[in-house]
């Protein structure tokens, strides 16, 4: 009874007449496309499971890394593991504040304070210092986002790297032609399968890791997230899956370089990497992502292959996302302005003083030089991108020298990591011979 009430589940869950398009079946996506013995293959919906192993590696390698890299980095920076102070030991206020309240009122101090013999303004401080204990020290912060930094620039540059050669990345209408029977190469499954594997660590270690206001909004984040990866790669809409996975890395980092710099007490450094996470946040997900991505899940797919049931749950967690989207750029501006009013970020003071460093305005002068060059040479708009990138990295070294104008740990370890994937990423793929790229990378490691 238990097995046929399972068979039918399963058959009921896996119904090809939701999943996929009319006149395709399961079977069809079974076979290996091109020539026997070529390697590639479809998508199936048992590779999603490697995922699980590899979110436990991948939450393995953050400790090494949290306890090897990031925490050494951190001391080196000043940053210590004190945390703040301790609360006096009392057995009845902590039984009252793990089982009763954290936050008792008037009435339950007065109780307290009769029953202990203690002033209220001490019964209060001691609620103060009791809740403020159970707060990660800044070390904890540092070390968590010095992780995620450096994930999310390795994720989103491999994804560039990747992507940069795909024919749907300069004409979207490419991830619909043939569609299903796009075969899934070894690059674009592992692109997807780590991906998906970073947010199940996430989902799972969002529970110990430091909480904060916006909890529910990323745990539903997470749920749409891991939701789109997967149904897009049994439903093999990957192709369309890989851009927004990209454009989704496009700002993560920069929120985090702006925690490092914030716990690393660089002011001005935090502020100028907050604007541009604003900046990049607002254009990727309420310009780019409406206006490339849904246009063409919604209109070219149903130009090209037409809507099936599976279709609509597909846009119906992308149109999700896009609310999300709202509610953050909602959140980030009303922070910028808050922090304006009170003087906390210096807009003017970092955003003109930024380009006041000799190097950064050789550089932008050279790149206006050079964008007038590009369109002649090499067209627009993979040309302009191309120095687009190349300037955001010559910068990134400005910026650095500029803000915290000292050396230390973290800004050589992310001017290092800077020059690394600027060598990466116009050396190796000989993007780099038409221009003056050569002086920037230069620059940039001096």
């Amino acid at each position: 009874m238990a097995a046929a009430a399972a068979a039918a589940l399963r058959a009921w869950f896996w119904n090809e007449r939701f999943w996929l398009p009319h006149n395709v079946t399961w079977a069809d996506l079974a076979g290996e496309p091109g020539a026997p013995g070529s390697g590639l293959q479809y998508p199936r919906a048992g590779h999603v499971l490697s995922a699980f192993p590899l979110a436990l590696g991948i939450f393995a390698v953050r400790l090494l890394f949290e306890r090897f890299i990031a925490k050494p980095c951190a001391i080196n920076l000043g940053i210590q593991d004190s945390g703040p102070h301790r609360a006096q030991p009392n057995a009845i206020l902590e039984k009252v504040f793990t089982s009763i309240t954290k936050s008792p009122d008037g009435k339950r101090l007065e109780g307290l304070s009769k029953q202990l013999d203690w002033d209220v303004r001490k019964i209060q401080r001691w609620f103060r210092h009791r809740r403020n204990q159970d707060k990660p020290t800044t070390l904890t912060k540092f070390c968590e986002s010095m992780w995620r930094f450096t994930f999310y620039l390795s994720i989103f540059f491999y994804g560039i790297r990747f992507l940069w050669t795909a024919p749907w990345f300069w004409d979207t209408r490419q991830c619909w032609y043939n569609y299903p029977f796009q075969p899934l190469t070894s690059r674009l499954y592992y692109y997807y399968i780590l991906e998906l594997a970073f947010y199940w660590s996430l989902m799972f270690s969002q529970f110990t890791d430091i909480k904060r206001k916006d909890f529910l909004i990323m745990f539903v984040h997470h749920l749409a997230t891991i939701g789109l990866i997967t149904f897009s790669y049994m439903n093999n809409m990957v192709r369309v899956g890989t851009l927004v996975l990209c454009l989704h890395d496009a700002s993560d980092f920069l929120l985090e370089a702006a925690k490092l710099a914030n716990y690393a007490k660089y002011q001005r450094l935090c502020d100028a990497f907050f604007m541009l996470f604003g900046v990049v946040f607002i254009v990727t997900r309420l310009g780019i992502y409406p206006f490339w991505i849904l246009n063409t899940t919604l209109f070219e797919s149903w130009e090209l292959i037409g809507p099936y049931p599976s279709w609509w749950l597909f846009n119906g967690l992308l149109v999700t996302l896009q609310i999300l989207h709202v509610i953050w750029s909602y959140l980030i501006v009303r922070t910028a302005s808050k922090a304006l009013v009170r003087g906390k970020v210096r807009l003017l003071g970092s955003a003109l003083g930024l380009f006041s460093y000799k190097p950064c305005e050789v550089i932008m002068r050279n790149w206006a030089l050079q964008c007038r060059l590009v369109l002649v040479l090499e067209g627009f708009p993979s040309g302009v991108l191309c120095r687009m990138i190349s300037f955001y990295f010559s910068c990134s070294a400005g910026l650095i020298a500029r803000c915290t104008q000292r050396q230390g740990c973290f800004p050589l370890w992310f001017h290092s990591t800077s020059a690394l994937f600027y060598y990466y990423f116009f050396f190796k793929s000989d993007l780099w011979y038409s221009d003056l790229s050569f002086f920037h990378f230069f620059l940039l490691c001096v």
